[in-house]
């Protein structure tokens, strides 16, 4: 048995009714239920419908993001979130190079590496590297002035934690931005890349092992061995071609506003929904929801 979840964009709230009932008797679906009206609908068919991608093509014209997931197992125990354009609206380290002058260097090779053009690790490496020198004061300062949350996201951790799972946010950024950003969020650990400093200033590097790709599948399978989960019990996030491996390995990997190249090795695309979309997913409706 499958779950088919339509979802917009909460700030339209402009899910059409007819068109959710149009696909609902196309696909030989089960009763409507209104997670959020106007907003977030689905309903359960018996198999995976053939033509699931074109409909989703489609719809995605609308402003409406189309999922269909296995109804078994959908709640998740366990989250695990990226940061830079997930969790955050944007990639902490464009805005620190941003702060040092070479901000559309920087945001260039980040925007190749999170496509994947770039292998992740080389492209860190080079890119803090351009910050040699940047007072590391700065980094309070972009915290204060330049980072902003996605919409959803509190809603997200705090939701999920008050039905008893577990959430970690796993970033190939830096630790001082992961630190703040999972207090704020509610998140119960945080892992990242540690920026070097020497008297006050960034040194242009960045500590070793580089947390990439592998270590984010790594902190998948500590954490869920640490619990005593599996993977299947995990609901991943992420956007960039270093999350691949983790959202490839979850239960169910979502790709949130993600890379082309991402989003053509997930089942899951989020679009047009914010990240409350994911809680959604797992049968969550708007009561239920932790504000």
């Amino acid at each position: 048995m499958f779950v088919v979840t339509l979802i917009t964009t909460p700030k339209e709230r402009a899910l059409d009714g007819a068109l959710v009932e149009s696909l609902r008797n196309a696909w030989g679906g089960g009763e409507v239920q209104w997670l959020a009206i106007d907003e977030a609908a689905e309903f359960a068919v018996p198999a995976r419908p053939d033509n699931q991608w074109v409909v989703w093509a489609d719809l995605q014209t609308g402003c409406v993001d189309l999922v269909v997931h296995p109804a078994k197992n959908r709640r998740k125990k366990m989250l695990l979130a990226d940061m830079d354009s997930t969790m955050i609206r944007q990639e902490c380290i464009d805005e620190l190079a941003a702060e040092a002058g070479v901000g559309a260097r920087v945001a260039d090779i980040t925007a190749r590496a999170m496509n994947g053009e770039l292998d992740f690790e080389a492209a860190l490496i080079e890119r803090v590297g351009l910050l040699k020198g940047l007072p590391e004061a700065m980094i309070e300062q972009v915290l204060d002035e330049r980072i902003n949350y996605m919409p959803g996201g509190y809603e997200l951790v705090n939701t999920m934690k008050a039905h008893g799972a577990y959430a970690a946010l796993v970033s190939g950024g830096f630790t001082a931005f992961t630190a703040r950003v999972a207090a704020a969020l509610g998140f119960d650990e945080n892992r990242a890349n540690t920026l070097l400093a020497e008297d006050g200033k960034l040194t242009g590097d960045v500590g070793r092992p580089i947390l990439g790709k592998a270590a984010k599948v790594q902190a998948l399978e500590e954490i869920t061995a640490r619990l005593g989960l599996s993977a299947e019990d995990v609901l991943a996030v992420g956007d960039g071609a270093n999350d691949l491996g983790m959202l490839g390995l979850a239960g169910s990997g979502a790709a949130l506003h993600a890379k082309p190249t991402v989003q053509a090795q997930c089942d899951i695309r989020i679009n047009h929904g914010d990240l409350t979309a994911l809680l959604y997913l797992q049968g969550y409706n708007r009561d239920d929801i932790v504000t």
